[in-house]
């Protein structure tokens, strides 16, 4: 398997979502003190990617679904994104 990289911002997005009963975006705005549309962009990334889901199913956030938006991580990864967090 390949090796995952993160830069310091998606990493602080990752930590903010809780691994075992996901988070809505309202919440990591407020835990990661980074601006709506830098979130937006980070989190369509990782949806982009597949480790993370959205809830309701979104192929893409904007910036005024964010706050109401329920963010999880995708259960096939949630071993190997503790592993790279753990890392750091």
């Amino acid at each position: 398997m390949k090796k995952i990289k993160f830069s310091g911002r998606e990493l602080a997005v990752l930590r903010a979502i809780d691994f075992s009963t996901g988070t809505t975006g309202a919440e990591i705005i407020e835990r990661t003190h980074m601006d709506a549309e830098e979130i937006t962009d980070i989190l369509n990334g990782l949806l982009d990617a597949g480790f993370a889901e959205a809830n309701p199913p979104l192929a893409r956030v904007e910036v005024f679904a964010l706050f109401e938006t329920f963010f999880e991580i995708n259960p096939a990864y949630v071993h190997d994104l503790r592993a790279v967090i753990a890392r750091r």
